[in-house]
């Protein structure tokens, strides 16, 4: 089958899953990327017929148009971020492939979707995560990217030299992922049992704590810092709920837990660790950010 312009509907199409894997890289949620392929493709068929046949290379124009539609976006998350209750993080992907899952909306797992980068890269500016993303991660020229932040090449690439530094200076400190898993199993063992002093122990002293509910779910408004506020934080929260089944899996690409309640996850705890110790404790309860873990 083909679109109007004679283009194969499946060719375009296939182009989904790219899109989507660069809309949660730059965006950090996967209702934002795929808001963004929904417009990228509304885009492409409120284009004439004339207009789509002159398109040389339909996928680079997908994959240009979704991109700055993420600049957009991204230009404004500050503000949306001021509007958000509490601490805003990014969305824990589970690691499982669902067998009723589309295909085409699947997220590539790999070491750009950790957790620990997600949020590095939430600090950077706009212009250097899409520069930094597009280069880095999905290998695009410079020059393609230069179009697509209105920059020169030669700016584009200091821009992605700039958020390399910045990601590489985190990326330094933190574990590997057999040390990440070790340090991660030693943190649950202690909440397990409830071992006050042998939790403090795995935790970094200036550990920050931070929980995002959105303002639906409740949570810490403010980070928990230190070790023992940390600890005695999240058993306070265990020890509150005896319905609550954690189990240790993989998210986003590393060891992390997931907490159900009757069957449903209700919040997913992930980590940052580095020098045998968890340095960054991430909860996510705003079910907004959970809603790809209801695929069983």
């Amino acid at each position: 089958m083909n679109d109007s312009a004679g283009q194969p509907l499946a060719e375009l199409l296939d182009e989904r899953q790219r899109l989507t894997n660069i809309g949660f890289r730059m965006l950090g949620t996967m209702a934002d990327a795929e808001d963004v392929v929904q417009e990228t493709y509304a885009r492409w068929y409120r284009l004439t017929d004339d207009e789509r046949a002159a398109i040389e290379v339909p996928a680079a124009w997908l994959t240009r148009v979704a991109s700055r539609i993420c600049l957009d976006i991204l230009g404004s998350a500050r503000a949306r971020r001021e509007q958000y209750v509490g601490e805003w993080l990014p969305e824990p992907l589970p690691s499982f492939v669902s067998p009723v899952a589309d295909p085409l909306d699947r997220i590539t797992l790999d070491d750009s979707v950790t957790m620990a980068l997600l949020v590095v890269l939430e600090s950077l500016t706009p212009a250097e995560r899409v520069a930094f993303v597009l280069h880095d991660v999905f290998a695009m020229p410079f020059e393609e990217i230069a179009e697509i932040v209105g920059r020169t090449p030669q700016a584009c690439r200091k821009l992605a030299s700039s958020a390399r530094a910045h990601v590489r200076d985190r990326r330094a400190r933190e574990a590997t992922a057999a040390e990440h898993s070790r340090v991660v199993a030693e943190f649950w063992d202690a909440c397990t049992t409830g071992d006050l002093d042998r939790l403090i122990a795995v935790l970094d002293p200036a550990v920050e704590t931070r929980s995002d509910g959105g303002g639906r779910i409740r949570a810490a408004i403010n980070p928990v810092v230190g070790a023992d506020r940390s600890a005695r934080f999240v058993l306070g929260v265990l020890s509150k709920s005896v319905d609550l089944v954690p189990s240790l899996e993989m998210i986003s690409g590393r060891t992390g837990i997931a907490i159900r309640r009757d069957g449903a996850v209700s919040a997913v705890v992930t980590f940052n660790v580095s020098g045998g110790l968890v340095r960054d404790v991430w909860i996510v309860l705003n079910p907004e950010k959970l809603s790809t873990w209801s695929v069983t």
